[in-house]
């Protein structure tokens, strides 16, 4: 609890001190000023550095080749052809005893009802007032440059 109070006092004092008059002041002299170009920037040259050299290296061993397998042909006997699709007898027919069915009680009527007519609306303007007649505004003048 004391931690967020400390956070709550430091950042309040911090946003009171960046919103001063002085810092707005600062500002807005310094955009009243013409800009200068800023000074050229100059790039250091960077030294070059001495080309390391290499030691030799042996050279690389040879391959040793290999003997070619050969592999044994495959056997050409024919394949056994698929049986086709038998004909399944069609399934027996069972009779199913059909139900009594019960007498449904009579609904009972609903009588018709009206409902009340709606009240009236509200009517909004439909026009726009025009320019002039919205009061204007004073404006503080912005500050003379020099």
């Amino acid at each position: 609890m004391a931690i967020t109070k400390l956070f709550f006092i430091l950042s309040l004092s911090m946003v009171l001190s960046l919103s001063s008059t002085h810092f707005s002041l600062a500002a807005r002299n310094l955009l009243a000023t013409p800009g200068a170009p800023p000074p050229a920037l100059t790039v250091p040259t960077i030294p070059s550095l001495p080309k390391p050299t290499l030691p030799t290296l042996p050279p690389m061993p040879s391959v040793p080749t290999l003997p070619k397998a050969t592999l044994p042909p495959l056997p050409s006997t024919q394949l056994p052809t698929l049986p086709t699709n038998p004909t399944l007898p069609p399934l027996p027919r069972t009779q199913i005893p059909t139900l009594p069915q019960p007498a449904l009680p009579t609904m009972p009527t609903i009588p018709k009802v009206t409902l009340p007519p709606l009240p009236a609306l509200p009517t909004f303007p439909t026009t726009i007032p025009s320019i002039s007649s919205i009061p204007s505004i004073p404006f503080f003048s912005p500050p003379p440059s020099k």
